[in-house]
């Protein structure tokens, strides 16, 4: 009779501690919220970031929302408003918030959330359909000299914001007036090559990483990108710098959590992003992309931030996007 109730009591006990353990050592996940629509920088930044940190088994499960809306400020707004209830999410969002902010497109900047980790860089670049007449930037240059409304624009965000940015830093640094550039805006970067594509615009200013895969696959010819040289990912793409075009750019992309987040889930948070970088399914998902990786810590990105809105309020000022 001992026995049996020892017996019981090493069953109950192990019960209790199973219980115990499972409610500390629990599936984690990741919910990535994504403020453009499809097939856009953020939302292929989010969805291989996840992609990777599952696979290499770093994070349980990752899921994805897209939010687009107010050039980013809609979703901005969800993720301070649901802040309480927003523990496992992570914003992505890149040099925009910075741009927009400043602007005034809507009132929040980088300072009303928790800014987790800057993770890559990807570079501008000016592509065309794969059958367009312009081979070669310089063609472009030459259209615009004679009538800048023959060269239509698109990018995948608002007027004012980076893809407008780039485009027009190039056009400037031709010794061009960027005033007269004839930009058509579109909601998020899948839209904007529909755009191209279908004919509505001649040329589309986006990220490099939006566009590789489908140069590779001959659906459009990359004329330049903003990279101080050639990148190993894309050998045979020329920079605006080598045609003696000074526009050099970088635009961060990174992860921010929810205001009031505690600062040992902000700190796992930066580390499992930091751990992604030694594993081969990271290293898939960037070369793919031809991004490059450019780690800001948390702790060091905000930092980072106030910087960047220094550098980018400047060339803001210089094109006549701010007074």
């Amino acid at each position: 009779m001992f026995a049996k109730i020892q017996l019981l009591r090493t069953l109950v006990g192990a019960a209790v501690l199973a219980t115990s353990l499972s409610s500390i050592v629990q599936a984690e996940e990741i919910h990535f919220l994504i403020p453009g629509g499809a097939g856009g920088g953020w939302d292929g930044t989010a969805r291989g970031t996840g992609e990777a940190l599952m696979k290499s088994g770093i994070i349980d499960k990752v899921s994805f929302q897209n939010m687009s809306g107010g050039g980013g400020g809609k979703a901005i707004a969800h993720l301070i408003e649901t802040a309480k209830t927003q523990d496992h999410t992570l914003m992505v969002n890149s040099t925009p918030i910075v741009v927009r902010s400043l602007t005034g497109v809507f009132p929040q900047s980088f300072r009303d959330l928790t800014p987790i980790a800057a993770t890559i860089a990807d570079y501008g670049a000016l592509i065309v359909r794969a059958d367009s007449k312009y081979t070669h930037w310089d063609q472009v240059v030459s259209d615009f000299k004679d009538n800048p409304n023959k060269v239509k624009v698109a990018g995948g965000s608002a007027r004012g914001s980076l893809d407008h940015l780039i485009a027009a830093a190039a056009i400037k640094n031709e010794g061009l007036n960027p005033m007269k550039l004839r930009y058509v805006a579109y909601d998020a970067g899948g839209k904007a090559m529909a755009g191209l594509l279908s004919g509505e615009t001649a040329l589309l200013s986006t990220g490099l990483g939006e566009a590789l895969e489908m140069a590779k696959n001959e659906q459009i010819r990359i004329l330049a990108i903003t990279a101080e040289q050639r990148v190993k990912d894309a050998p045979n793409v020329p920079t605006l710098k080598e045609m003696g075009n000074n526009t050099v750019f970088a635009n961060w992309r990174g992860f921010f959590a929810a205001p009031g987040i505690n600062q040992a889930q902000a700190e796992k948070f930066s580390n499992e992003l930091k751990a992604m970088y030694d594993t081969p399914e990271w290293e898939t998902v960037r070369s793919r992309n031809g991004w490059v990786n450019n780690f800001v810590p948390y702790g060091q990105f905000y930092g980072f931030l106030e910087q960047q809105e220094k550098i980018v309020g400047s060339l803001m000022k210089e094109l006549g996007f701010l007074k």
